[in-house]
């Protein structure tokens, strides 16, 4: 109940059946968390028929969404996160993404937000050209993994500075 990360329908419900526990009155209980006399006493039924798993939200009626997600989310991540180049910007916006796909604002910016994707905050990733590569990160990891007994491990960066900080 004191979670300030927790949705907060959960936690009223929550502060319902403590009020409950605690013996007070449906009609005091409404007063204090600021709800209908019916409201509680559904809450409180919930609660007593499935537990904690009462007070979540459920499944509601309604239309069934119109787009995937799925499509949402691969059209977003999809060409290292890039938009195509004769659009001339650098990363997706969730306006210019709905308007490629046909759909609105609102919808694309609830999928990014669901999915935790950040299109403005994706880096770029270098893929190296080295034929050795994969001998040499099996040596690296393995160093990690099961180091040998007195071994000494040196680093060397081969960037200038400024490429590092890049």
């Amino acid at each position: 109940m004191r979670s300030s990360s927790a949705p907060a329908g959960l936690v009223k419900r929550a502060r319902i059946v403590l009020l409950a526990a605690d013996g007070l009155s449906n009609t005091e209980i409404a007063a204090m968390v600021g709800v209908s006399r019916p409201t509680v006493i559904s809450w409180r039924e919930r609660y007593e028929r499935a537990g904690m798993a009462g007070l979540a939200d459920q499944k509601r009626s309604g239309r069934p969404a119109e787009v995937d997600e799925i499509d949402v989310v691969v059209a977003t991540l999809s060409g290292g996160g890039r938009p195509p180049e004769d659009l001339g910007v650098t990363h997706w916006s969730a306006r210019l993404l709905a308007k490629q796909l046909g759909t609105s604002f609102s919808t694309i910016a609830r999928i990014w937000r669901k999915w935790g994707i950040q299109p403005h905050r994706i880096e770029t990733f270098k893929f190296s050209t080295d034929p050795q590569l994969e001998a040499k990160i099996r040596d690296v990891v393995g160093l990690y993994l099961d180091p040998p007994l007195g071994a000494v491990v040196v680093s060397v960066d081969e960037k200038s500075q400024i490429q590092a900080l890049d």
